[in-house]
């Protein structure tokens, strides 16, 4: 990964998908000594789903709606995030992903097999994974806590709509170079956290 990393002619996108939910998820928070905080709770499992590329060079992090994660929806969001920041001549994206198994047979079809509808993608795109059972090695994952942080925990949203506006917002946000993801995504700090665990 670091030689990827110090290739001036590839560019590291980490990927990973999430869901935020409506039901209120609760985490500490200040309050009057000897009270009782109570937020409300919607119930049922409605949630919103995303697909994030981030790309630490410059703290872009490009966001892509699918409605259910499967292999079609993980080939499908490639191709949008290759759409949405095309590359230079001689240059390329090196996408690293985890384990999961929709990812898995997503680089069967792109890289393993090489099948010829996929060759756009190819062009465009080498891979690497994660070793398995290591999502605190995707610094994606950090984006997706201070999210939770900043817009979800400890708090109502009476319907899936006013959730998916909340967070479609905040991460409007993120889409340009930015410093608090290029800090939060960095190699320097990647390395160092990995290096500590």
């Amino acid at each position: 990964m670091k030689e990827v990393s110090e290739n001036p002619n590839i560019v590291t996108v980490f990927q990973d998908e999430v869901h935020f939910q409506a039901q209120t998820t609760i985490t500490r928070k200040w309050a009057l000594k000897g009270s009782e905080p109570k937020v409300m709770s919607k119930p049922g499992k409605n949630n919103v789903s995303y697909s994030g590329f981030v790309i630490p060079e410059t703290g872009e992090l490009i966001m892509t709606e699918p409605n259910w994660f499967n292999y079609e929806t993980v080939i499908q969001s490639m191709r949008d995030f290759i759409g949405s920041r095309p590359l230079e001549d001689g240059k390329k994206y090196c996408i690293i992903l985890d384990n999961a198994p929709w990812h898995k047979k997503a680089i069967r079809l792109i890289w393993t097999e090489e099948t010829p509808e996929y060759s756009d993608i190819r062009n465009a795109l080498d891979y690497m994974c994660l070793p398995p059972y290591s999502p605190d090695l995707n610094p994606i994952e950090q984006v997706w806590r201070i999210a939770r942080r900043e817009k979800t925990h400890n708090r109502y949203f009476s319907s899936k709509s006013i959730l998916k506006d909340t967070m479609d917002e905040y991460f409007k946000g993120f889409s340009e170079p930015n410093e608090q993801l290029k800090k939060l995504c960095s190699f320097k700090c990647f390395f160092s956290d990995a290096m500590a665990a």
